[in-house]
């Protein structure tokens, strides 16, 4: 029983799967998946972004694969990255034999858009042959339209229906190294989905609220949809969709699972929304922390409070903290600097970022020391 039962997730317990190298599914950690919005058959524009998304700590990374220059180009681009690559397939199922043959660690593929059953086999037979994993991908805005005409509109018994029916395609076909999704831009209908799947099967789940819109909608749909989910101990993988710049699905993707505390990447920053007693600018100090420490991937967690009401408290549960010791009037000439939950020594609001990062990287330092002398010690005892 955990101390704090009220924070305790219960993961679902569902199959393992590989991509590439990357576990999805069992006792792996939930990983964060985005998608390039990139020319695919532009290869160095595609590399060039792929490479700034595994920088923000991507797990995996998506590509679409339209057309033969799209494959054509995949196989180029797996061979630069070091991330594993999913090819997206929609209505041409010739471009998933290419995919996999190009070098593709996973295919995602809508069933009900790429074709007959025999087509699927064919698919299923080059991801046997290239090593490839597959997701099984259900949008509500492209349901078979069998079930459309049974069920009168997209809902979750018909996005269920679909991902079962398409599963069982794979299971015939002796393949069951795949993932599911059943997703939708409505948070309601993707919830309800994904609820129902996960009682009616045990293979991984890969979440996303779809269409989700642009980067504050929907981050708030997301967040909102995914950590529903997540809460409830379903999902094994995620992408957060956003009309935004890809790097930012990655970020918010953390953030999400750090929230929950599932996954922690990166500096945690717990800070205020500020008032009249703060005693330095605790908004823009955040803004220039999260800019200047977002090449950090080391966990660390750092409270910036702008006065004594709440600071001390949250310093006690942080590696680092800021909290304001004076107004804005005195320019806030005793801040106070706890480490490891110990008020330590003062600062002025001059000095103070500067100092907090030059803190944060020193700690960095020292956790990744310790994990480098752990790693070496188990081996010995051993």
């Amino acid at each position: 029983m955990s101390v704090r039962p009220y924070r305790q997730i219960t993961r679902r317990k569902s199959r393992q799967i590989f991509v590439g190298p990357v576990p999805v599914g069992g006792d792996a950690p939930v990983t964060v998946q985005s998608m390039t919005n990139t020319i695919t058959a532009d290869v160095a524009g595609t590399v060039a972004q792929v490479k700034r998304l595994e920088e923000a700590g991507a797990d995996i990374v998506r590509v679409s694969c339209p057309d033969e220059e799209a494959t054509a180009g995949l196989r180029a681009i797996v061979r630069q990255v070091g991330v594993p690559i999913v090819a997206d397939i929609h209505f041409h199922y010739k471009r998933a034999i290419e995919a996999a043959e190009a070098g593709a660690a996973c295919l995602r593929i809508n069933p009900g858009n790429i074709g007959s059953q025999e087509r699927v086999r064919e698919v299923v037979k080059a991801a046997k042959d290239y090593g490839c994993s597959m997701r099984i991908g259900v949008n509500a805005g492209s349901l078979d339209k069998h079930l459309l005409e049974k069920y009168g509109e997209p809902n979750p018994e018909a996005m269920v229906e679909s991902a079962l029916e398409h599963a069982k395609v794979l299971e015939d076909n002796d393949f069951r190294e795949f993932k599911i999704s059943v997703k939708a831009s409505d948070v309601y209908l993707a919830v309800a989905a994904y609820e129902a799947l996960a009682e009616a099967c045990d293979y991984p789940l890969h979440l996303g609220i779809t269409e989700a819109g642009g980067t504050r909608v929907g981050t708030v749909k997301s967040s909102i949809g995914m950590g529903w989910l997540l809460k409830k101990g379903i999902g094994d993988t995620i992408r957060v969709s956003l009309s935004a710049d890809p790097v930012e699905e990655i970020k918010v993707g953390f953030d999400i699972l750090k929230s929950l505390d599932l996954r922690h990447r990166g500096v945690r920053i717990v800070s205020c929304p500020s008032c009249a007693r703060q005693g330095f600018d605790v908004i823009k100090t955040v803004e220039i922390l999260e800019e200047r420490l977002a090449h950090i991937g080391t966990p660390v967690s750092l409270s910036i409070l702008g006065c004594v009401v709440n600071g001390p408290g949250e310093a006690r549960e942080t590696d680092i903290g800021i909290t304001g010791g004076g107004t804005l009037a005195n320019e806030g000439s005793a801040n106070k600097v706890y480490i490891s939950g110990v008020a330590d020594h003062n600062i002025g609001n001059a000095e103070m970022i500067d100092h907090v990062v030059a803190l944060v990287e020193k700690k960095a330092a020292e956790i990744e020391a310790a994990k480098t002398a752990d790693s070496a010690e188990k081996p010995a005892a051993e």
